[in-house]
Order: structure tokens, then sequence, then C-alpha cells
């Protein structure tokens, strides 16, 4: 009964935090729907090419964050005999979408503004200096705005985690989250080097530092889409859980009595809050069938009452060779190596 309970309040605390992360994405698909119609019509007005690719950029962060609703939506689907293991890799898969938007409707329209404004040559009225830096104020208040929510949404967690801001970025498992982050801040970053290509032109009277700016912000968004379409595809075709949380399981597994040797250990994340766990182990002699079959049932009820993602289990009962037994030894090894180095690396 307390296991029950126990899972209904993991339920209910996903279903809190993936609210929180609905909010976060509507706060960017405002603040970017609006952006977008602001630069767009200041880019037409003052004749920029920095402003009409960031104009681009809002346009593919609206679509994206569009993919992110759906993701959302569709990740919370309950399992089905089609897809016995639910639907959390929807995360995965539009993210990879959102991230593939960035690259060709961001990325691929802000080179071909640049490029296009090497051979142009204008120069733009006082007039359009104004508007196009009025737009880009509103714009990096809003982007801003909901860079902040983001941010806001992220402390929370790392306090949940009891971890710092930063190594909660690096490791948080929720796509939806990370992309709305990694959107929020490279666009704030474009808005500045639009900014700073205008106010050089207006100054030097040269459209070539506009031209760079949309460059600039085109490799900007084409390196962010790869980070983030790097990261989706390493989801997608099944990435391992954390080499803290697989070093926790096989220390648990190995501290069971009956079990005697954990001969290896597979996870594979099928969802922010999921995780699924193949492990081969070998127990002690003497036990009999019903001895067996407790200690399994008993082993699998406390790794999920101890680990609330691991909501598959499957532990397989072999017998383990000497050839096992050494390649156990020398992968708790690595992975020990692993996990101190990922340590180092976050501070602790």
């Amino acid at each position: 009964m307390s296991q029950e309970g126990g899972r209904r309040t993991d339920t209910t605390a996903s279903g809190e935090r993936d609210g929180e992360t609905r909010k976060t994405v509507w706060v960017a698909l405002g603040a970017n729907l609006g952006i977008a119609v602001a630069k767009a019509v200041g880019g037409a007005v003052a004749g920029s090419p920095a402003l009409l690719s960031e104009a681009a950029h809002s346009v593919a962060d609206s679509l994206n964050e569009v993919f992110l609703l759906a993701a959302l939506k569709r990740s919370a689907r309950p399992a089905d005999a089609l897809h016995p293991f639910g639907y959390g890799k929807e995360r995965f898969f539009w993210s990879l979408l959102a991230a593939v938007g960035i690259f060709v409707t961001g990325g691929c329209f802000s080179f071909f503004q640049g490029i296009e404004a090497f051979g142009a040559g204008q120069s733009e009225s006082q007039q359009g200096y104004l508007v196009g830096l009025a737009v880009l104020a509103v714009a990096l208040l809003a982007e801003g705005t909901s860079l902040l929510r983001a941010l806001s949404q992220v402390r929370t967690q790392a306090k949940s985690h009891h971890r710092g801001m930063l190594r909660e970025i690096r490791i948080n498992d929720d796509p939806t989250l990370r992309t709305v982050l990694a959107e929020d801040s490279t666009a704030c970053l474009g808005v500045l080097l639009a900014v700073g290509g205008m106010v050089l032109h207006m100054v030097t009277g040269e459209s070539a530092y506009e031209a760079w700016a949309s460059l600039l912000i085109g490799a900007l968004l084409v390196y962010v889409a790869f980070v983030l379409g790097k990261s989706a595809r390493g989801q997608l075709i099944g990435e391992a859980a954390a080499p803290e949380l697989q070093q926790q399981v096989i220390d648990f597994l190995h501290a069971q009595p009956e079990i005697d040797t954990v001969t290896g250990a597979m996870t594979m994340r099928l969802g922010p809050d999921s995780v699924m766990l193949a492990a081969r182990i070998d127990l002690v002699a003497g036990l009999d069938s019903e001895q067996v079959e407790e200690a399994l049932v008993r082993t699998k009820e406390e790794l999920r009452a101890k680990w609330r993602e691991l909501d598959q289990l499957f532990l397989d009962v072999t017998d383990a060779s000497v050839v096992d037994r050494v390649r156990a030894r020398r992968s708790r090894r690595d992975l020990a190596g692993k996990v101190e180095r990922r340590r180092q690396e976050g501070g602790g």
C-alpha cells in the first residue's frame, strides 16, 4: 500500500513539473510570436538584414514551442499494447524536430540574409535605425523575461535535487526545458549581435557590419541546433541512465544477501522520468525456487521504492563464469572512474 502511495506521489510530482514546463513553453511562445511580428515589420521598414534574421529566428522558435507543447501532451499517454513501454520518447522526437527547425528556419535564413547583404550595400535612414533599435530593445526585454522564467524553473529543480544550477542544466533529463532554455539564451545573444551590427552600421555607414551580424546569428543557431539535435539523437536511439544512477543500482544489487555477483546491468532512458533496467545476476548457492522468487520480488520492490524512475525492471538469474566475474569487476571500476570524473567536472 505504501509503495502505491509513493508511486502516486511521484506521478503527482512529475505532473506538477510538466505543468511548470508547459507554462514556461507558453511564456516563450507568446514572447516569440509577438517578437517575430515586430522584428519582421521593423526589418522591412529599416531594411535591416540582421533584424530580418532575428525575425526568422523568432519564427523558428515559435514553431519549436508548438513542437514542445505537442511533446508534453503526447508523451503523457499511458502505455498500451502497441507501445508497452509508454510514450516517453515522444519528448526526444519532438525535441529533435525543434533542433531541425532551428537549423533550417533560423540558421539557414540568417546565412542567406547575411550573404545577400554583402552584395546589396544598402544604407538606412535615421528613422530606420531608430525603428530597428526600438524593436530590438523590446525583443530583448521579452526574450529576457522568457529566459528568466526558464531559469527560475531550473533553479527550483536544482534545489530539489540539491545541486547547483550549472550542473542541473548540464545533466537535466527533460529535453523540453533544455530546448526552451537554449532557445531563449540564444535569442538574447542574437538580439545583442543584431544591435551591435546595426549600431556599427549607423556609426560607420558600412552595411557589412549587419551582414556579419547575420552570419554570426546564423552560426550561433546552427551550433545550438547541432547540440540539441545530438542530445535528442542519443536519447532516441537508446541512451543509458546517468552513471551515478547505474553505480548506485549495481551497489544496491551487490548488497542483497541473495545476490553473489551482478554480471551485467544495462539501462535505457524511456523518458524524462522512466528508466529501464535489465540486470544479469548470479545468486548464492543453496536457494530453493521459493526463496529465489521471494528474493527477486523483494529486490524489485525495493528498487522501485528507492528509485522511482526505475519503472521497467528485468532481473535475469544466470550462472556467472570466471570470465563474467572478471568482466563485471572491470566494468564496476570503469563506472566508478566515470562517476568520479563527472563529480570533479561538476564541482562535486
